[in-house]
């Protein structure tokens, strides 16, 4: 094992999870993985994926382990209530989107909830977020409570009306309807996307 190596591995680590492939573009044989967490300085969190052992680990630890592993999903619905702070809840498991003809994903952990979608109702509403220097795809908050309201046989919906009403409270200057009119707006436009602007009006209706 040479120290270049080594310090290579390290420093790609501390960048955030790491796959067995992602050492190929670093020009690292992969046996370094297995001799570094030998060593104690590498653990396996998963099938493939490895972090520093001193890694600082977040709540939201999880969301990037499945980024990682599943780059084309999106967090979305419970999990990514949590990110922006709309629920007090912790998930039991890690909410993601994925294209309708994708493949299931098969993670032994963390639980994944998948649900597909196509179209706008798949596309409309991300953002990207770093966490724990992983690149993560999630809905935006208007995006999320219309997913909510979509998929309210899956989280409920109780749920689906506490996420609204979470985001209601965030508008500001409600009574103009600058600011709040503009995440009104957004909060139609991503109900429509998902073809649930119809179910979502009345309760819209009544509590803005």
């Amino acid at each position: 094992m040479t120290a270049s190596m080594t310090t290579a591995l390290l420093r790609l680590a501390r960048s955030g999870p790491l796959r067995a492939r992602d050492l190929a573009s670093a020009g690292i044989p992969r046996t370094y993985l297995r001799r570094l967490t030998d060593r104690g300085l590498l653990e396996r969190v998963d099938r493939g994926l490895y972090r520093l052992v001193d890694a600082p680990v977040t709540e939201l630890h999880s969301l990037a382990q499945v980024a990682k592993r599943v780059p084309h999903a999106t967090v979305a619905l419970l999990s990514a209530l949590q990110v922006h702070g709309m629920t007090s809840e912790a998930p039991h498991a890690v909410w993601i989107l994925i294209d309708r003809k994708a493949r299931m994903p098969t993670l032994v952990h963390p639980r994944l909830e998948v649900l597909r979608a196509s179209g706008a109702a798949r596309d409309h509403g991300i953002e990207n977020r770093m966490i724990e220097g992983v690149p993560v795809r999630l809905t935006s908050p208007a995006k999320t409570v219309a997913d909510c309201f979509r998929y309210r046989r899956h989280v409920g919906l109780e749920v689906a009306l506490e996420a609204l009403r979470a985001y209601l409270r965030g508008l500001r200057d409600a009574r103009t309807g600058h600011r709040g009119g503009s995440r009104v707006d957004a909060l139609v436009d991503a109900a429509r996307a998902d073809r649930i602007y119809t179910v979502l009006r009345p309760y819209l209706e009544a509590l803005v």
